[in-house]
């Protein structure tokens, strides 16, 4: 296998002696006399190794390596320091460098160092193609499925796959909208292009517009260099913008520009990009009830809407829990080693019976433990997770009318929902960001609802 390295160091004559030494062993060597210039390099460059002095003018070393861990986290890289800095460098390795060499360094020395880095590179390069593998495949057979709610689904995404007009996905979380976002993509005209995926709740306000649109360098502190956003780097692809509705209503306008004119601008850059992009937005949120409380813009919603595809809750399809389970079990166990032959009855009619709040995430996460503690072929009852079975929740202090119907609505969803987020705390043991993944929702929103229902977690779990 073929490796490329950048060297980067302000005197010539260095990155021409280790050029000279690392091409003799099949390496590509690119060179570099500055950090920002490196930068540059490998924006352009699939690299696999970099090579750094310490000491530079303008972008010293320590300042390439975290923009580096920052922009490429999983590139290994190796200091060049004098004997006299050894310190700076073992701080270096701490703040995520891969070794260090020392200046004057043994050829001998520098070999065996590269070498460990480059073997490390194909083992992380190796882990991700095979992740990437598996990721797609499930992402694209997990649509898996034949309720009429479901069949719904996949006949959108027939019809829409080979269009570029802008999709809205809507529907709960969990319920699988980046998948299917996913299948739209590969399935489409665009397939061989980018796929980029953004959580607009994820990322900082402040940051967001530089996320989307890049920045030229300087237009704020911090922006060392000239980076591209999320909208340049779908170019020709598919630009996944998932829980749109958290999007502040500050950026709504420039993203409404950029899906109408195909236009964007990079903070502190007034020259415009064009870009060639098909946008899937989705959300979990009602749109319209946040256009009519002014959360949201309603040209922007209608822009989006083109193309809505509604995804159902999995308690509306529930004749799809059993294939999906055993989809799961599959692929999961696979990975795994081990192999299962199916579920009992009596595992699939629990799994029935449960209402899963979040959805295909939640069942999938029910799965994989089921098949981690599952010690034969077919995976029992006692297999599956204790919160399946847990009393109703809408029996418990609710009112209860009209052959099961609540008598208030309200009351009656705020205690499912209090039991739900119980129940996920206990089992997490107080860790709200577990307790929200393992119920299929943000950590924003698993706050709110804390709030809301007037639920202390300090007095839940002691």
């Amino acid at each position: 296998m073929t490796h490329n390295v950048l060297v980067v160091d302000d005197e010539p004559k260095l990155c021409d002696l280790l050029a000279s030494a690392l091409s003799q062993n099949g390496i590509t060597v690119f060179t570099a006399g500055n950090g920002l210039h490196a930068l540059k390099v490998l924006e352009c460059e699939d690299i696999d190794l970099v090579i750094s002095d310490w000491r530079m003018p303008g972008m010293d070393g320590p300042q390439l390596l975290a923009e580096i861990k920052s922009r490429f986290p999983q590139l290994p890289v190796i200091v060049m320091t004098a004997y006299s800095t050894v310190k700076n460098a073992v701080q270096s390795m701490r703040n995520g460098a891969f070794d260090y060499i020392a200046k004057p360094f043994d050829i001998d020395e520098l070999d065996i160092t590269v070498s460990k880095a480059l073997q490390f590179r194909d083992i992380l390069k190796d882990n991700q193609r095979m992740r990437a593998e598996l990721d797609e495949h499930q992402q694209i057979d997990s649509l898996v499925g034949d309720s009429p709610s479901f069949r719904r689904v996949l006949h959108a995404i027939d019809s829409v796959r080979e269009s570029s007009a802008t999709i809205l996905l809507t529907g709960e979380s969990g319920t699988g909208k980046e998948m299917v976002a996913r299948a739209i993509h590969k399935h489409g005209n665009r397939a061989d292009k980018p796929f980029v995926a953004v959580n607009c709740a994820a990322i900082p306000e402040g940051l967001l517009e530089s996320e989307m649109f890049g920045h030229r360098k300087g237009a704020f502190t911090g922006a060392v260099a000239d980076r591209i956003g999320r909208f340049q780097q779908a170019d020709k692809g598919t630009l996944f913008l998932d829980e749109i509705g958290e999007m502040p209503l500050a950026l709504q306008a420039k993203i409404l520009r950029a899906l109408q004119e195909r236009v964007i601008e990079p903070v502190g850059d007034p020259r415009e990009r064009k870009v060639d992009v098909r946008v899937i937005a989705a959300t979990n949120k009602n749109l319209l009830d946040a256009v009519a409380n002014k959360e949201f813009r309603e040209d922007l919603y209608y822009r989006l809407n083109v193309f809505p595809i509604p995804l159902p809750a999995l308690r509306e399809r529930v004749e799809d829990i059993a294939p999906l389970a055993r989809h799961f079990a599959n692929t999961l166990g696979a990975a795994a080693g081990k192999r299962f032959s199916g579920f009992s009855a009596a595992a699939l009619q629990a799994m029935a019976n449960y209402s899963w709040p979040g959805n295909i995430r939640e069942l999938q996460n029910c799965v994989e433990r089921a098949t981690i503690v599952a010690s034969q072929a077919v995976i029992e009852e006692e297999d599956l997770p204790a919160y399946l079975f847990a009393s109703r929740p809408v029996d418990n202090g609710v009112l209860i009318e009209n052959n099961g119907v609540p008598a208030d609505l309200e009351a009656a969803l705020a205690e499912v929902e209090k039991a739900y987020i119980l129940a996920a705390l206990q089992q997490s043991n107080g860790v709200q960001a577990a307790a929200a993944q393992l119920i299929g929702i943000s950590e924003r929103s698993f706050w709110y609802r804390l709030k809301k229902l007037g639920i202390h977690v300090d007095k839940i779990v002691r």
